[in-house]
């Protein structure tokens, strides 16, 4: 009798300590079979607040920028202006005739006239010449009204004084012609005002050159002024 409760204390022992085997490795196993919980990255990537990034050019929500080219370099409009040598041309021309004027460089804003002048200064003057070999006094005014004012001249200084409306000394304004008797036979020479008194002329002594209305010679010759009628 002790002997069987002894084979049966046994049993009991040896059937709790396989349970407990089995429950260890059922643990185990169910560790394996739940579903992995993914990590959260620490550095977050984000946009800057505020800016909007497309192709060729950066914008921001209040502006856009300069547009940039797929080389990296910047690209700017360049403004049309005048070129450098014409700018430096009209400024010497402006100083150079400044003096014979006697006006402030600023005032002679004509630079077609200037040029012109500047183009025929000294030609010698000749009767009936119009070349710049030589040239006579109406033929120089019709060169002058003709490339910078535009306006077409007869021939002649009596023939140029007859179309023209008369103009008092004191009206006179820049291209307006200028008359004299000179011979004693009528209008027998012109030139073209200027500015300040001073008027540009084929000289029969200079050529072409510039003089003043109220010199010794030209003074008392004067006949007066003409502005073409329209």
């Amino acid at each position: 009798m002790k002997m069987n409760s002894y084979i049966s204390l046994l049993l009991i022992i040896a059937a709790m300590a396989s349970c407990k085997s089995i429950r260890k490795v059922a643990s185990t196993d169910n560790s394996g079979s739940v579903a992995a919980t993914p990590k959260k990255r620490g550095n977050k990537r984000e946009f800057i607040n505020g800016i909007e990034v497309t192709l060729g050019t950066v914008t921001t929500t209040k502006q856009k920028t300069t547009t940039v080219g797929t080389s990296g370099t910047k690209k700017t409009a360049k403004p049309v202006t005048a070129s450098n040598k014409d700018v430096e041309k009209s400024n010497w021309l402006q100083t150079k005739y400044a003096a014979p004027l006697n006006v402030p460089a600023e005032n002679l804003t004509n630079i077609p006239l200037l040029e012109l002048i500047d183009q025929w200064w000294g030609t010698r003057y000749c009767i009936g010449g119009s070349s710049t070999n030589c040239i006579d006094c109406s033929g120089f005014t019709q060169v002058v009204m003709r490339d910078v004012f535009e306006l077409t001249l007869p021939r002649t200084a009596q023939e140029q004084y007859n179309l023209m409306q008369r103009i008092e000394m004191e009206d006179l304004r820049e291209g307006d012609l200028v008359f004299f008797n000179t011979s004693g036979r009528g209008i027998s020479h012109v030139g073209v005002y200027l500015q300040n008194n001073k008027f540009v002329h084929a000289s029969t002594s200079q050529g072409v050159t510039i003089t003043d209305l109220g010199g010794r010679y030209w003074s008392p010759k004067f006949r007066g002024g003409g502005r073409k009628r329209n």
